[in-house]
C-alpha cells in the first residue's frame, strides 16, 4: 500500500489548481416599452433613489450587462472571495467530514473531503501571506484523513482493524519454544509485573480504539521494566529512543526522563502506534515499524517488485534480524497468554495495579529525605517516580506520586526538606583527529584510555575514527598538543609524530624500545596501521 501514502502526500503538497468553470453573466434584459429618462429630467443627486422600483431594477441589469456587451464572446470573471473566509469554510467542511467518519459513513466523509479540498484550491496566496501556513495545514489534514479512511477500508472487514491476526506459523512456534524453555522464568516474571501497569495501558488503548492485545507489547519490549535500557539506548516500558520520545511529547532534561514514566510513555506509545497503523494500514507491519522505524520498513517495501504490501510476511525476511523476530515474539506472547495451558504454562497471579496519590511540589529535594519524614522505605518513592533521574524532584513545579494515605503528611513535610541540586556532569567533549589513539587522547586530558572507553561504551580500545565525538571524564583542560619530534629525554614519556616510511617496528627500534612495550604503551595491536601525522608515545631507552 505504499503507493497510497505517497500519492496522497504528493496530492496534498501539489501547487496545481483545479480549473474553475466560468459562470456566464446573465443575458441582457429587454427594455420593451421603457425609455430611459432624458438627461434634463434626471435629478443631479441619487436619481435611482427617486426612480420607481421597476426602473431601478432595469438600470441595475443594464450595468451588469454592460461589460458583457463590450466583451462579446468572452467569459465573465467570477467575483473574488476573501481567502480567510474560504479557508474557514474549508475547515468547517473538513470538520463535517470528520463527523461523518466518526459515525462510520466513510463514503460521505470522502465526498465532503473532496468539497473541502476544492475550497482550499480556490485560495490564491502570495508567498508572504500570513494565511499560507493555514492553507498548507488544511491540505495535509485532508490528505491524512483520506489516507486513514482508505487504510481502514483496505485492511478492515467489520471491526478487524481493531484486532491483530495471531497467526501460529513456523516462526511464531519457534518463539513460543524459546518462551517455554530458556526465557520461561523471564516471561513469567514479566507477566506478573504486567499487573502493575496493564489496567492503565488498557484504558489508554481503548480510549483511542486500539486492540487490547497491544497491552502485551511492553512484555516483548522491556519485560515490563520501567528502567529497561537497550543497546540502542532505547529506554522504558515502551523502549523509546530519545528522538522518537521527543517527537511524541516525552520530556528529557537534567531532572527527568519521561520515557521511564509508565503513564506518559504509554500515552506517547498509543500516539505512535496510531500513527503507524494509519500509515501502513495493518498491525503486523505497524509493529515492525515500531521496532525498527517507519523509514526502514518503507525502504524494504520499496525494494519489492510490486509497489504495494499485501501482508507483513511479504517483507518479513528482508527486515533486520531483531525486527524479523519482534513480530513473531509478540504474537507468540499473545497466544501463550490467551491460552497458557495449551502451551504448558501455569502463569502466576499478576501484581495488583499501582495505587498512589499525587502531590504538587515546587523545589528540589531528595526522595530519601521525604521518605525519612514519612517513615517509609525510600525505594517506594523511587518506584512510584521512575522518571526522576537523580531520585530527586526537579527545580520546577512537579507532580510527585506518593503512597496512598501519605499525601497530606507529605505536603506538610516537603516545605522543611533541604534543597538538593544534582552535580553537573563531569565530562568534556573531544573530536578525534586523524592519527589520534585513545592513549594519546587520555594523556592529553590526564585520564586513562579505559576510563574513556567505559564512558563512551567502547568495546575495543583501538577502535576510534577521525571526526568521532568522545566524552572525556573530568573537567580538566587538555594539555597543549606536543611539538612534533623534539629531542626526547631518556626514560621520559614523549610524543612522537609518525613520518613517511615509519613502521611500528622502526619507531620502537629508533627509541630503543621493544615492540611489545611500544604497542602496550599506545594501546595498539600488532597488525594496527599507522599514518604520517599520527601521534604516538615513546619512552626512549638510550
Amino acid at each position: 500500500m505504499l503507493w497510497l501514502p505517497l500519492l496522497l502526500f504528493a496530492w496534498a503538497c501539489s501547487s496545481s489548481q483545479i480549473p474553475q468553470k466560468a459562470v456566464p453573466a446573465p443575458p441582457p434584459a429587454s427594455d420593451q416599452g421603457k425609455q430611459p429618462l432624458a438627461p434634463a429630467e434626471q435629478e443631479p443627486a441619487s436619481p435611482r433613489e427617486e426612480a420607481p422600483p421597476e426602473i431601478q431594477e432595469k438600470e441595475e441589469i443594464r450595468e451588469e450587462a454592460g461589460l458583457e456587451k463590450q466583451n462579446q464572446g468572452r467569459e465573465a470573471e467570477p467575483a473574488k472571495e476573501d481567502p480567510g473566509t474560504v479557508l474557514e469554510e474549508a475547515l468547517d467542511t473538513f470538520q463535517n467530514a470528520q463527523a461523518a467518519w466518526e459515525k462510520g459513513d466513510a463514503d460521505a466523509a470522502l465526498q465532503i473531503l473532496d468539497e473541502s479540498y476544492s475550497l482550499v484550491l480556490k485560495v490564491q496566496l502570495s508567498s508572504d501571506s500570513p494565511l499560507l501556513q493555514e492553507k498548507n495545514d488544511l491540505r495535509l489534514l485532508i490528505a491524512q484523513k483520506i489516507q486513514q479512511i482508505y487504510a481502514s477500508r483496505l485492511t478492515a472487514v467489520g471491526d478487524n482493524h481493531k484486532t491483530i491476526p495471531l497467526e501460529e506459523n513456523k516462526d511464531v512456534l519457534e518463539e513460543i519454544l524459546s518462551f517455554q524453555t530458556t526465557e520461561k522464568r523471564q516471561f513469567e516474571d514479566a507477566y506478573q509485573r504486567s499487573g502493575l501497569y496493564r489496567n492503565m495501558i488498557l484504558e489508554e488503548l481503548r480510549e483511542e480504539g486500539l486492540p487490547d492485545e497491544l497491552s502485551w507489547l511492553p512484555l516483548i519490549e522491556s519485560w515490563y521494566k520501567t528502567k529497561a535500557l537497550s543497546k540502542a539506548r532505547a529506554l522504558g516500558l515502551w523502549q523509546f529512543i530519545s528522538s522518537t520520545g521527543y517527537r511524541f511529547g516525552l520530556k528529557r532534561d537534567r531532572w527527568v526522563d519521561e520515557r521511564m514514566d509508565p503513564v506518559k510513555s504509554t500515552q506517547a506509545a498509543v500516539k505512535y502506534l496510531t500513527e503507524l497503523h494509519t500509515f501502513f494500514g495493518d498491525w503486523t507491519t505497524a509493529l515492525a515499524a515500531y521496532n525498527c522505524g517507519e523509514i526502514r520498513v518503507q525502504n524494504v517495501i520499496r525494494t519489492q517488485r510490486v509497489d504495494y504490501l499485501d501482508n507483513f510476511w511479504d517483507l518479513y525476511r528482508q527486515l533486520p534480524p531483531e525486527t524479523a523476530r519482534f513480530v513473531p515474539r509478540f504474537i507468540a506472547a499473545a497466544l501463550i497468554i490467551s491460552n497458557p495451558q495449551k502451551y504448558g504454562f501455569s502463569l502466576p497471579e499478576s501484581s495488583p495495579p499501582l495505587k498512589f496519590e499525587r502531590l504538587t511540589v515546587n523545589h528540589p529535594f531528595k526522595l530519601s529525605s521525604l521518605a525519612a519524614a514519612l517513615g517509609i522505605d525510600p525505594a517506594e518513592l523511587v518506584f512510584l517516580n521512575p522518571e526522576l533521574r537523580h531520585d530527586s524532584t526537579p527545580a520546577y513545579e512537579y507532580c510527585l506520586r506518593v503512597p496512598e494515605g501519605c499525601a497530606e503528611k507529605a505536603s506538610l513535610a516537603v516545605n522543611n526538606l533541604p534543597r538538593w541540586i544534582p552535580p553537573e556532569a563531569q565530562y568534556t567533549w573531544h573530536y578525534v583527529k586523524r592519527g589520534e589513539t585513545l592513549s594519546t587522547i587520555a594523556y592529553r586530558y590526564r585520564t586513562t584510555a579505559s576510563a574513556i572507553a567505559r564512558l563512551n561504551g567502547l568495546r575495543k580500545l583501538n577502535y576510534i575514527r577521525p571526526g568521532q565525538r568522545l566524552k572525556i571524564p573530568g573537567r580538566s583542560a587538555p594539555l597543549a598538543p606536543p611539538a612534533p619530534n623534539i629531542s626526547p629525554k631518556s626514560g621520559e614519556k614523549t610524543a612522537y609524530t609518525v613520518m613517511q616510511g615509519d613502521t611500528l617496528y622502526s619507531i620502537a627500534r629508533k627509541f630503543g624500545m621493544s615492540l611489545d612495550d611500544f604497542l602496550l604503551l599506545n594501546g595498539l595491536a600488532a597488525e594496527a596501521k599507522i599514518y604520517p601525522g599520527q601521534v604516538v608515545w615513546v619512552v626512549p631507552k638510550n
